[in-house]
């Protein structure tokens, strides 16, 4: 017989920003959460690998690093009465009448619904897939930035071409001594504004260029990059390179949930729901038609994951709570009564 305080109301998979956002809002709701996340900390890839990087497309701020939008979000959170458990990645969940058994690599969770908000799942940087790359890898070749001030005064290049490998370019024009980007595309896959921004700039675009080969013995000396349409080679000799191609995904145990699975990302319907009736999944994770993959997306979808899942739990709930400003006054009312009685 499971002990009814063990039972939470919603558990979250997956401490990254959607993640933490939904453990919000779930308070919000007054359910009770537990969050788990098998990262020693949360934030997900932001924490990770982007905490010096900034973000652009969060309603509100011009520009945030990850690191202080990681911040902000857990002081947000941490308003409600959450448990987190880190370093543990679910293995196995399972369903007893009404009542979610997931089973960790370190204990048993009980829960009435789950949310699974777990990004792109376990996640390894793409290389260059040259022979003698790993013997670099910790030294001058880089596939994430942890702190910027690393490259201050220091001649940098950057390969990739997506929304990080620009941001990262910018960002580094000012602080290093020279900034140079290799895309082996002629067209750049990040934002317009950026792509535009990166073209004004004083960064050197080397395009449409792959790299051949590695020369150095402790550190990369050269890497030798060749156009992708002509004959043309460049020796790039820089202090430090970064590789910017994204990261592999995998789901792993999450692909044998029984789950609907689409494409390495888990099919919902516009409740957020998933083919298994109180399991619910958010942000990159999840696909549905139409689905864009951005962080604001995923704090637009924790809501209705939430107030789903409280309508699963009691059918006699209402879909649609108050507007958050009351919420939180009968919150702060609340605790002044608490502090007044002591």
């Amino acid at each position: 017989m499971i002990d009814e305080r063990e039972i939470s109301d919603i558990t979250i998979v997956g401490g990254g920003p959607a993640g933490l956002f939904t453990a919000f809002y779930a308070g919000m709701r007054q359910a009770s959460v537990k969050i788990i996340e098998s990262l020693p900390q949360l934030g997900g890839q932001l924490s990770a690998l982007y905490p010096d990087k900034y973000v652009y497309d969060i309603a509100g701020f011009p520009k945030i690093k990850g690191g202080e939008l990681v911040e902000r979000l857990t002081e947000q959170m941490s308003q409600f009465d959450n448990e987190v458990c880190l370093e543990e990645e679910v293995l196995e969940v399972t369903k007893d009448e009404d009542i979610f058994t997931i089973k960790t690599n370190k204990q048993l969770h009980y829960s009435k619904t789950i949310i699974i908000t777990a990004g792109n799942g376990a996640f390894k940087p793409r290389t260059m897939k040259l022979d003698n790359e790993d013997q670099f890898k910790g030294k001058n070749l880089h596939y994430s930035i942890e702190n910027i001030d690393d490259f201050k005064d220091r001649n940098v290049a950057v390969f990739g071409g997506g929304d990080s490998a620009v941001d990262w370019a910018l960002m580094l024009e000012n602080v290093a001594s020279n900034v140079s980007i290799v895309h082996r595309r002629g067209r750049f896959r990040a934002h317009d504004y950026t792509v535009k921004l990166l073209k004004e700039s004083s960064v050197n675009i080397l395009t449409p260029y792959n790299p051949v080969e590695i020369e150095g013995e402790n550190n990369i000396e050269n890497i030798t990059i060749k156009h992708t349409k002509e004959e043309q080679i460049v020796d790039l000799q820089a202090d430090d390179y970064i590789v910017n191609y994204g990261f592999i995904s995998n789901l792993g145990p999450i692909n044998d949930w029984g789950l609907e699975i689409i494409n390495s990302a888990i099919q919902v319907n516009s409740k957020a729901e998933t083919n298994i009736p109180g399991i619910y999944a958010i942000g990159d994770i999840s696909t549905y038609a139409g689905k864009v993959k951005l962080m604001a997306t995923g704090f637009g979808e924790a809501p209705i994951a939430v107030s789903n899942a409280i309508v699963y739990m009691d059918p006699n709930a209402s879909l649609h709570a108050a507007h958050s400003t009351s919420i939180m006054s009968r919150k702060e009312n609340k605790n002044k009564e608490k502090v007044a009685t002591k």
